[in-house]
Parts: structure tokens; C-alpha cells; sequence
């Protein structure tokens, strides 16, 4: 993907810094010492591990400024965002992820992490795939926080129990167990109806019924060919029979939601990333036993991933710059990594910590990184901002939503909807 290409929001934003850059370094509240944070991570296992970061900023004796915005997919936070940079008062550091970072860096809005970056050794320290995405025209822009693992399954093993059916490791199995567990009174997948927990099914599917290589031309080079081909018709055909497990109820359901029907017994399971483990493990389960991890069915080979990192913006002041270059050293230092991503639910973004503490799906999940990325499985999450810029998933998104939820719509015209929309988009 070329990376001169931006949202038409950011073009928006390009223009109104244009003349505003100067006061962007200069109208900052923030004062010495002080680091304000944009993120996401509001949920409980999330908002739990974000506070490992500001009680260890703290402890360096700098003020944490949090500044959370509620909503799984980012999108409201990205919003509130572009809203501050326009008026010139940026965040110190802001949670922002794969191809955003180009765009923001190609605004000049981001600071520079070399130094730190060079202290820890990242190129090193990193592997490639998680060391690319922070850097922004050769120079690192932002630290990466953990990697996440999106093509997830969990599970209730007491309610598979009771139903009587085995954890699928196919679509065939999947759609099969539905029945029993309908009579055994249960809901056989927790969804909630936003269009990112929509797409991430989507990209779930794609990858089952098509394999990494489609999902690579279709989801994230966007091959009008795959997009609108066989596969693509396959896929979307699957996708909405998904629905015939859900529960009447999902429209709006935030994930969190989602995965505490499963955690309760109310559902069976949930196709979602392993921040779902975080709400498990704030529940006091342990994997293996209150709760089952699996790759989503039929995507064994795959890991489709999405990395959480903290982009720096340039600003002025010595003593928020010295407490970015702290921050970005403390994220990637093993007292951070190991607390961050045990309570959120993902993995280390340096593969050479100890991981006999992390529990078992964490195990699994860091030995099937390595091992598709040297098998050719490791895919950018279309779904979670990591494969095509937002203009782009925006428009799948209304795509796939449109479609799931529309009993009329044929997957032949979801598909060349696809194509349309992703090409004029980009």
C-alpha cells in the first residue's frame, strides 16, 4: 500500500495544522514532567492493565494525565483526537495503530524515538513485523505495547459440557454444535452488533473458507479480483449463517458485554480477540479450566494480528519530552510487558520474556506467532486497523455490517459492494 494516500479527515486535519503547527508545540496544558495518554483501554481487564503504565510512570515521578475515551473499536477515541490536533492541543501520546501511524507521521505531528529506540536496542529487541509499524519514514514514531492475536474462539466448557459437544475446530463443527446447545437452553455465540465486532467475524471466516493467502490479495492488498470472486461470495455466505447463532438481542452489544454472557453461562462461546481474556482473568478464571481457547475455526494456520502502540506527538516542553522518552522505555521493559499483557490478554511485543507466569492460551498464542510468521500466516487484522488505512475499513465495514444485517441482501452484491467501495475509498 502506498502511504501518500490519506483520510479524507486527516486532509481536513493536514489543513487546519497547516497554519496551527507552531501553537500544536506551544498550547499544550500539560506541564514539566507531565504525560497526557489517549487510549481506549476502558473495559475491566483492559482499564486494569492500563493502570500497571501510569502507577509505573509515577513511580519515575511523572503525572499521568489519563485520558480514556470508552469504545472497543477506537473509532470514538480516533475522532476526539483529530478534534484536539485540529485545534493545535494534541495529546502528549495517543494510542494509535498500523497504517494511522503513517498518516500521522506524514502530517509531521510525531516525535522521535530513536534515541530510546537505540538505548533498548529495538531493532533487536523487536521482531520485524512489530518493529515496521512504528517507524515512520525510517525513524521510530511509537512503541508497541503488546501483539493481539484477533482469529480467537472462547468457550464455556461447563455449557459445551452440558450440551454435550466437543470445542469445533472446524465451520462444519461449529454450525453442528449450535442445535444442542439451542436445546440445552443456551445461546451458541455471544456477539454484539457494532460493525468492528462484525468485521472481525468477517475476517474470522474469510481466512476458514479461503486460507491466508485470499485473505492477503482480498482484506489487505485489495485485489478487486478477490474481493469480488468466488471466494469472496463463499465467505460472505458463511458470514451470515453465523447469525443463526446469535441471540435477537446483539444490536449495540459492546464486546465486554459479549464475553460476560459466556463467563455467566448464558452463551456457549464468543469469536473475538484475546483481549476477551482480560475480562476473564478479572473474573478470576484460569484458562484451560473456566474457560477454553482456541484458534477460530478452520484458521489453525493463521494468526491475524493487531498491535496496541503509543505514538508520541512533538511537542515543546523538555520536561513532557523527557516524560514521553520515559514512557516509550518503560512500555518495553519486562516488569511492564509481563503486567500489561497478563491482565489485558495478549502478548508481549518482545518475544524474549520468560512466559511460565502467562497462562496457557498466551502460551499457545506466542508459540503460533512464531510460528506462522515463519510459515507465511501471520496477517495484518483487516478488522483492527493493522491492513488498510480507515477510509478503506471504513468502507468494508459498512459493507459487511449492511449485509449482515440486511435478510434481502445476496452475497454476490455484498461483493461487488466490496470491490466498489474499497476501490473509491482508496
Amino acid at each position: 500500500m502506498h502511504v501518500s494516500k490519506r483520510l479524507p479527515s486527516l486532509r481536513k486535519t493536514a489543513l487546519a495544522l497547516a497554519t496551527g503547527l507552531a501553537a500544536s508545540l506551544t498550547l499544550s496544558s500539560a506541564q514539566a514532567g507531565d504525560v497526557e495518554v489517549l487510549h481506549w483501554w476502558t473495559s475491566g481487564g483492559e482499564a486494569r492493565a492500563a493502570n500497571v503504565l501510569k502507577e509505573l510512570m509515577e513511580a519515575e515521578g511523572h503525572n499521568w494525565e489519563d485520558f480514556a475515551v470508552a469504545g472497543g473499536g477506537g473509532e470514538t477515541a480516533m475522532t476526539v483526537l483529530k478534534s484536539r490536533a485540529m485545534s493545535g492541543n494534541p495529546p502528549s501520546a495517543a494510542q494509535i495503530k498500523g497504517p494511522e501511524i503513517q498518516e500521522w507521521g506524514e502530517l509531521g505531528l510525531l516525535g522521535n524515538l530513536d534515541g530510546v529506540a537505540e538505548a533498548q536496542q529495538w531493532e533487536t529487541l523487536l521482531p520485524e513485523t512489530v518493529a515496521e509499524v512504528m517507524r515512520h519514514d525510517g525513524h521510530y514514531v511509537a512503541v508497541p505495547v503488546n501483539v493481539h492475536r484477533v482469529n480467537w474462539l472462547w468457550a464455556n466448557p461447563e455449557v459445551l459440557d452440558d450440551a454435550g459437544v466437543e470445542m469445533p475446530t472446524t465451520l462444519d463443527e461449529l454450525f453442528a454444535a449450535a442445535e444442542p446447545l439451542r436445546e440445552a437452553g443456551y445461546i451458541p455465540l455471544a456477539h454484539g452488533g457494532q460493525a468492528w465486532q462484525d468485521a472481525t467475524i468477517f475476517e474470522d471466516i474469510v481466512l476458514a473458507t479461503a486460507g491466508t493467502d485470499y485473505y492477503r490479495r482480498a482484506l489487505v492488498d485489495l485485489d478487486p479480483e478477490a474481493l469480488g470472486g468466488e471466494p469472496m461470495i463463499e465467505a460472505l455466505s458463511t458470514f451470515k449463517r453465523l447469525r443463526t447463532l446469535m441471540d435477537d438481542d446483539m444490536s449495540g452489544r459492546d464486546w465486554n458485554i459479549a464475553t460476560s454472557m459466556v463467563i455467566e453461562g448464558d452463551a456457549a462461546m464468543q469469536l473475538m480477540g484475546d483481549w476477551a481474556k482480560g475480562e476473564f482473568t478479572a473474573a478470576g478464571l484460569t484458562a484451560g479450566e473456566d474457560y477454553l481457547c482456541a484458534p477460530a475455526p478452520g484458521t489453525q494456520d493463521a494468526f491475524t494480528f493487531n498491535i496496541d502502540s503509543l505514538a508520541m506527538f512533538r511537542v515543546s516542553d523538555e520536561g513532557e519530552r523527557e516524560a514521553q522518552e520515559d514512557l516509550a522505555r518503560l512500555v518495553l521493559e519486562p516488569t511492564f510487558q509481563k503486567a500489561f499483557n497478563m491482565a489485558k490478554g495478549s502478548i508481549p511485543a518482545r518475544p524474549d520474556l520468560d512466559m511460565s507466569e502467562f497462562d496457557s492460551c498466551a502460551q499457545q498464542s506466542l508459540a503460533d506467532f512464531q510460528r506462522t510468521a515463519d510459515e507465511g500466516g501471520l496477517m495484518p487484522s483487516m478488522a483492527h486497523g493493522m491492513a488498510v488505512r480507515a477510509a478503506v475499513q471504513g468502507a468494508i465495514f459498512d459493507v459487511v455490517t449492511n449485509y449482515f444485517n440486511d435478510t434481502d441482501m445476496e452475497a454476490e452484491e455484498a461483493a461487488r459492494r466490496m470491490v466498489n467501495t474499497a476501490q473509491a475509498a482508496y
